[in-house]
């Protein structure tokens, strides 16, 4: 059985080696010293397990520890040098909606913070737990042990799911009716339906149904004045969609159990190509013909060249336009020939050709190798003294250039003046008619070990800023949290920003849920 990177990314069997990474990494900053994790410092709990909660909870330190944060960069420096300071004073795993309102019942009478945690693959400290005016301790609310496949209605082409279940048992579930959710975060593995749904999870899909606002049908929310549950409609007009409150209510509402979900029979054809361009600007006009043309494909990610290079896929200076489309139906070899006749036009070649059948062809499968890969580089960049790490935004396509121009021109200035030098690299993860999802990752060597947090949040705090002054939204598909509470702030309507508080106070009065996440609660 694989076992659980506590402090870093996924499991540790899959860990990438050093060696892997040094050979990435020297090209641009020279040979590093590596250096190993210190060992965990974990503070006592400040209250015993309540009587009540003791079958179902535990103060054990792996527990403890294990839940302390998520997997951003800030995260995972802290865990690998040992500081679990943030750690809860218990963990729960309610096995049933009977024993989740038990605890939220006792948090509100022992006065605790509760931390609803799926898979704790946030990057936006969205699952750090923290005391609000009043707590006396915390909580982590771990859904773990929600995780089955209730109920499949293969008329509808919906299924009833509870939130505690991982990506891959989801899919393993609905296989064997020939169907599935078609939803493939980074985090797939190690996120859960839960955590997908309260923070407005983007998919790996480029184009149609990949935000997962659009594929929940209903959902059902225990928060700590009782149950929140939606009526099951394809469709209504019937006022403000409930769903939209719990979709991106980053468990500061309540605590989301289930869902139906709109699932789709798995796909049984496929055809791709990977585009490439000598000219950055004209692979962003072919991405952007593609993405207004109705073809709608599954994958159409633009790597700059600095990208491709990075994640292996071409090392010519050449930006490349990975396409891809599938479908359950029918053959696509009219859509993918379309697609690339539409890049041919503005530049685009296919130095390989085309693919039809199961797999998507040479760069694709090096991108798709890459993606998986990334948050383990990550670790081991930790290791090497290297900061590593990446933001997104969306905007329209008429301000993206100068998004991109002045994001990268600020984030090399930043880089430059912090670390000596660095790489600022930019991929789009989603494309639509209006606009794309940039997304960009930056690099560069500490100025010293022990720096790194000091240094990530000035890069952070140039990257928001620079993302706020061009039109870009703080974030695509990496929620809130804490880490973006700043921009966001400034991004909202004040007055929604009432009318949430407005929410909190009816679900839940004495502020128990996530605090400091999304908004401060005024009681």
């Amino acid at each position: 059985m694989a076992t659980r990177n506590v402090w870093g990314w996924g499991v540790t069997e899959a860990a990438v080696s050093l060696e892997e990474t040094q050979g990435r990494i020297e090209p641009f900053f020279g040979a590093s010293e590596i250096e190993n994790a210190s060992a965990m410092q974990l503070p006592k709990p400040r209250l015993e397990v309540p009587a009540a909660l003791r079958e179902f909870a535990t103060a054990a330190d792996l527990d403890r520890a294990s839940h302390s944060m998520g997997k951003s960069y800030p995260d995972r420096v802290r865990g690998f040098r040992g500081d679990f300071s943030v750690a809860p004073d218990f963990v729960a795993y309610p096995r049933n909606e009977r024993e989740l309102s038990a605890v939220l019942e006792v948090a509100e009478k022992e006065k605790l913070s509760v931390t609803p945690f799926g898979g704790g693959s946030s990057v936006v400290a969205g699952v750090e737990p923290k005391l609000g005016p009043g707590h006396r301790g915390a909580l982590t609310l771990d859904l773990s042990k929600l995780s089955r496949v209730i109920e499949v209605d293969d008329v509808s082409h919906l299924a009833r799911i509870e939130g505690g279940i991982f990506g891959p048992a989801l899919e393993q579930a609905l296989a064997p009716r020939g169907f599935t959710l078609r939803h493939f975060p980074q985090s797939f593995e190690f996120s859960t339906l839960g955590g997908w749904i309260a923070t407005r999870a983007g998919g790996h899909f480029a184009t149609v149904l990949t935000h997962i606002d659009e594929l929940v049908h209903s959902v059902r929310m225990i928060s700590p004045r009782g149950v929140f549950e939606t009526r099951s409609f394809p469709a209504s007009g019937a006022g403000s969609d409930p769903n939209r409150l719990v979709v991106g209510s980053e468990g500061t509402l309540g605590v989301i159990t289930e869902a139906w979900m709109r699932i789709r029979p798995k796909p049984t054809f496929r055809a791709g190509a990977s585009m490439h361009f000598e000219d950055f600007h004209e692979a962003v006009e072919a991405t952007r013909a593609v993405a207004q043309s109705g073809l709608s494909p599954s994958n159409c990610r633009l790597l700059d060249s600095q990208e491709a290079m990075i994640n292996g896929v071409t090392f010519d200076g050449n930006s490349v336009l990975v396409l891809a489309f599938e479908s359950a139906d029918h053959p696509l070899d009219a859509w993918i020939d379309r697609a690339m006749a539409i890049c041919a036009e503005l530049g685009g070649t296919c130095p390989r050709g085309k693919t039809s059948g199961q797999k998507p062809g040479d760069a694709g499968e090096a991108w798709r190798a890459s993606f998986l890969k990334g948050p383990y580089l990550q670790d081991a960049m930790i290791r090497l003294g290297v900061i590593a790490d990446t933001f997104e935004t969306a905007c329209t396509w008429k301000r993206f250039p100068e998004l991109y121009a002045s994001v990268k021109s600020d984030m090399e200035a930043a880089l430059t003046r912090l670390c000596g030098s660095g790489i600022v690299s930019c991929r789009f993860t989603h494309v639509y008619p209006d606009g794309p999802a940039p997304y960009f990752t930056f690099l560069g060597r500490s100025p010293k070990r022990g720096a790194e947090l000091e240094t990530w949040n000035e890069l952070k705090r140039v990257a928001g800023d620079a993302l706020a002054r061009a039109g870009g939204t703080i974030t695509h598909h990496h929620a809130v949290g804490r880490t973006h509470r700043p921009w966001y702030d400034r991004e909202r309507p004040e007055p929604f920003a009432r009318v949430w508080n407005a929410a909190k106070r009816e679900l839940d009065p004495l502020g128990l849920l996530n605090p400091g996440v999304l908004f401060d609660a005024a009681h």
